[in-house]
């Protein structure tokens, strides 16, 4: 996601068919253990269908949300924090698995707690923010889904080192660029609640 000094848009409602998308998110949220738990026992196959299962339902209730317009509060919280945990725990599993070099884990872990720590810090000093994605952000996290299905996948069938070399590189790069991205965004945005503070 991105950070921007504007006013939420985000709409709260009463009405019951607001509760859909924040559900399949919680959903998603509920598949994390049932994934470890296949991952543990290396049985690949069922890990990768409820990685993608999880992983469909992350612009499922993106596109519910905009489509009957019932973006919230909640839903904008839940939906990152279900994104997270879905993919850290899939790049930490697959690491310990011996399926993902470490070095890539590194990176995906310190370009979330660069963000978290950034976004710690507003809520702190009270600067406001909105968090909205961001190109970077949605491609990343595309990539990194990729790239995990792609390691999932890879005991099953027969996928060559170097293509997978190509996704490890290739995700490592644009985590770290959205990371960077996000640090120079928030940056600017401290400097102009802090100028309008003393103005």
């Amino acid at each position: 996601m991105s950070l921007s000094s504007t006013e939420s848009k985000l709409v709260n409602t009463n009405h019951p068919i607001a509760s859909v998308p924040n559900a399949v998110t919680v959903i998603r949220i509920l598949l994390i253990p049932l994934f470890v738990t296949f991952l543990q026992s290396e049985s690949y196959l069922y890990a990768l269908l409820v990685f993608l299962l999880a992983a469909v339902s992350d612009g499922l209730d993106g596109f519910l949300a905009r489509y009957l317009d019932q973006r919230t509060t909640l839903g904008a919280f839940l939906d990152p924090l279900a994104d997270k945990l879905l993919i850290l725990t899939a790049f930490v599993g697959t690491t310990i698995l011996r399926r993902v070099s470490p070095w890539l884990t590194i990176i995906v872990i310190s370009r979330d707690l660069v963000i978290f720590l950034g976004a710690t810090f507003f809520t702190v000093t009270r600067t406001r923010f909105e968090a909205i994605p961001s190109p970077w952000g949605k491609a990343t996290t595309a990539l990194q889904m990729v790239t995990i299905c792609l390691v999932l996948l890879s005991p099953l069938v027969s996928i060559a080192n170097e293509i997978k070399t190509v996704f490890f590189f290739g995700t490592a790069i644009i985590t770290i660029i959205s990371g960077g991205h996000y640090t120079l965004v928030g940056t600017k945005i401290y400097r102009d609640n802090l100028s309008r503070s003393q103005g």
